[in-house]
């Protein structure tokens, strides 16, 4: 049977259904399993027992747990996740505010890295076999034993304190007020049509990017290199070479673009990764995205907002898997048939 991107797309969001159901039921059980009180974050000192159990009663908290599940599934459905402990503000607010500011670090993270990785891969794979071949490869395990919040901390000490080139917390300075139309501060200063306020937003974005993206190079690098060595030996290639097919157009013809498919696949599946490091890179650079919106919820034990925040997690996985695999099937014509 054909299967076109669309279809392919369609059944990968509809397989995420059932799986983002049983991870909303796993942290639920798991959040009230914790010994928190949450009608105590929201009680005075002063309160009194029939207040407490007036509450309790007010947030369902007094009906079985089954019931509790299904009350907010019966909301959630509905677009509706709560209400902030520690806030006081609707949890679907709150993470439609803090959620842009980590998509746009992500993604300007994951740009750096594909600009990094890519040539790095391609002079690696150029220098295999060969006495040079060790360079690259010594650059990869370096770059590999620094995690991200390490590269950030490097940072914010060779470039924000000893040679203070560039600025190191928040998302842009405290001179800019500008109002938010998407969220995306590069994008918002753009649509604004203010140039110093997009300088000024790009810089703060320099050191958290690199730092993000040169925890995640390694992996790029060492996977497309090995892919690109793979289909190197492949009997196609030998042909090409035979033929006298420059081997430069073999490589950028040939290798390069079979060697992209598994490639693409492991980006896609780690880019859900980057989210878990942008939440470090986040606290550390002062970026109000919805990493330090998580850590301030579990700090306080805030059930609904710990909640909201993990299952958008999971729908930006189920997005994103769904996404790779209809790139996937959109590169490699062959997979429409299966």
């Amino acid at each position: 049977m054909l299967r076109t991107p669309l279809t392919v797309l369609l059944q990968r969001l509809l397989a995420g259904i059932p799986i983002l159901v049983l991870l909303s039921l796993v942290v639920f059980v798991v959040l009230r399993a914790l010994p928190s009180d949450p009608l105590g974050m929201m009680l005075p000192p002063s309160a009194t027992r029939a207040e407490a159990q007036a509450l309790s009663a007010a947030l369902g908290l007094d009906k079985p747990l089954y019931v509790q599940f299904y009350i907010w599934l019966e909301k959630a459905l509905g677009g509706d996740l709560g209400h902030s402990f520690l806030y006081q503000q609707s949890v679907v607010l709150l993470i439609a505010k803090a959620l842009p500011v980590t998509l746009e670090l992500v993604l300007v993270a994951l740009c750096i890295a594909l600009v990094i990785s890519f040539p790095l891969a391609l002079f690696a794979y150029s220098l295999y076999g060969k006495r040079w071949g060790v360079v690259p490869d010594t650059i990869v395990v370096v770059m590999q034993s620094i995690p991200a919040f390490l590269w950030g901390l490097l940072f914010i000490a060779l470039f924000g304190v000893f040679f203070p080139v560039l600025p190191f917390s928040g998302q842009i300075g405290p001179d800019y007020h500008l109002p938010t139309i998407t969220g995306f501060m590069l994008l918002d200063t753009l649509l604004l049509h203010n140039g110093p306020a997009f300088r000024d937003a790009l810089a703060h974005m320099v050191l958290p990017a690199c730092a993000l993206a040169l925890g995640f190079c390694p992996l790029v690098v060492r996977v497309l290199r090995s892919c690109l060595i793979e289909a190197s030996r492949e009997p196609y290639v030998m042909v090409a070479r035979l033929r006298g097919v420059p081997a430069r157009r073999i490589l950028l013809r040939y290798i390069q673009k079979n060697a992209l498919l598994p490639t693409i696949t492991m980006i896609g599946v780690q880019f859900g990764f980057l989210f878990g490091s942008a939440l470090l890179i986040e606290i550390i650079f002062s970026f109000p995205g919805i990493g330090s919106l998580m850590v301030s919820a579990v700090k306080s034990n805030d059930l609904p907002l710990i909640q909201g925040v993990t299952i958008v997690f999971g729908v930006l996985m189920v997005l994103i898997n769904a996404v790779v695999d209809t790139l996937y099937v959109v590169l490699n014509p062959l997979l429409r048939d299966h």
